[in-house]
């Protein structure tokens, strides 16, 4: 199916299940209410068939071009219809798994995770091995049929409503960095895993501390090769950084129309206005130009690098530019009023703190650009 048509016969889909598929909460909303909603919405559009678009017939798919999969988020996402980092997930974790995994074995998991049956996490960061993945420290070791791992892991979102964790663990000696990385795929209900929620400053628990006591692991969880778990995180990131960010970038555009016309509702129509208004709307579109050349790399079969660190800069730029504008010309909103439109502008300001964090950090993104992409040479 080519994207136009595909796009508007989703698009008179969404809008004949509307009253269906809109949450039954109304703004913010808990963690608990926005995962439930979340996965309605993803069985609704599995089993219509639009879900299955885009995904290769080995996992329950109906295949296509992955274009058609970053409609579907951006459409729910200017549509404001599910939890748009409860959504990422998939985009992040789904492509890698079935290029990497047994295909008995993704041909068995995958098909529920893209259900909504299921959740699945990512256990990459640790306390000490944050931007420099490569120093992680929890450990596998073989044993009779699979590994036992011991460690911890830090920031994994969505733990408590997740069957299965990506998993990057050490198996090979410390000095060899990268080269000594396994990547497993992990259920959560295995005995000896334990997690403590973290509260961000947005009030929200979306992320978890996560210990491994003893973990049993069978063999054929294995992601790719012994040792070779570093190739599997460098799939996994541009991945997170292509099409998540796309759709991203969808809730953007809805949240500066939604500042738009507060700031116009609210009479703040002087030239300074429309001048931050124009700066933060020149951001978004030079992220959506960016991502888009990305998008249609990976609908061409072209390997992602290191250039979706480019993405991942200008997606925080834009994120933090659009609410920093937002705290601006509403003064004294986000500090002092208690409507539902304030609470959001709130949530969503103080979520923007951490863009620069999430996903890898600015300064480790502009050094990868300056390094990789323009050979300024190696660190000082």
């Amino acid at each position: 199916m080519d994207p136009e048509t595909f796009r508007r016969d989703l698009g008179a889909w969404l809008d004949d299940n509307a009253n269906d598929l809109t949450p039954p909460y109304e703004g913010i909303g808990s963690m608990d209410a926005h995962m439930a909603h979340y996965s309605h919405v993803k069985r609704a559009l599995f089993d219509s068939g639009f879900g299955r678009y885009g995904w290769p017939e080995s996992v329950g798919g109906l295949g296509g071009s992955p274009l058609l999969r970053a409609i579907i988020g951006e459409e729910i996402n200017f549509r404001d219809l599910a939890d748009p980092n409860a959504w990422t997930m998939i985009e992040v974790l789904a492509p890698t798994v079935i290029d990497f995994a047994p295909p008995e074995l993704s041909a068995r998991l995958v098909p529920p995770f893209l259900r909504g049956d299921e959740m699945w996490c990512q256990g990459f960061s640790e306390p000490d091995a944050g931007s420099d993945l490569a120093s992680l420290s929890c450990r596998a070791a073989e044993t009779d049929g699979g590994w036992v791992v011991n460690g911890q892991k830090i920031w994994t979102s969505f733990i408590e409503y997740s069957q299965r964790c990506v998993l990057l663990v050490r198996t090979g000696q410390p000095e060899s960095a990268h080269r000594g990385i396994t990547a497993l795929l992990v259920d959560i209900d295995s005995p000896g895993i334990s997690y403590s929620p973290i509260e961000t400053m947005h009030g929200r628990r979306d992320f978890a501390e996560v210990h491994f006591d003893d973990v049993f692991v069978p063999s054929d969880r294995l992601l790719g090769e012994v040792n070779g778990g570093w190739r599997v995180a460098m799939d996994i990131l541009p991945y997170e950084r292509s099409t998540t960010f796309w759709h991203r970038g969808a809730l953007l555009h809805r949240r500066f129309s939604d500042l738009v016309a507060q700031v116009s509702a609210a009479g703040n129509r002087g030239d300074a206005a429309a001048k931050a208004l124009g700066q933060a709307f020149q951001w978004i579109v030079a992220f959506r130009s960016r991502s888009r050349d990305t998008q249609h790399q990976l609908a061409a079969g072209e390997q992602l690098g290191v250039e979706t660190s480019v993405d991942k800069i200008l997606i925080t730029s834009a994120e933090q530019q659009l609410f920093e504008t937002a705290r601006d010309l509403l003064p004294g909103v986000m500090e002092f009023d208690d409507d539902l439109a304030a609470a959001l502008w709130r949530n969503d300001y103080l979520y923007s703190k951490a863009a620069t964090i999430y996903g890898g950090t600015a300064e480790i993104q502009r050094n990868i650009v300056a390094r990789r992409l323009l050979d300024l040479g190696p660190e000082s």
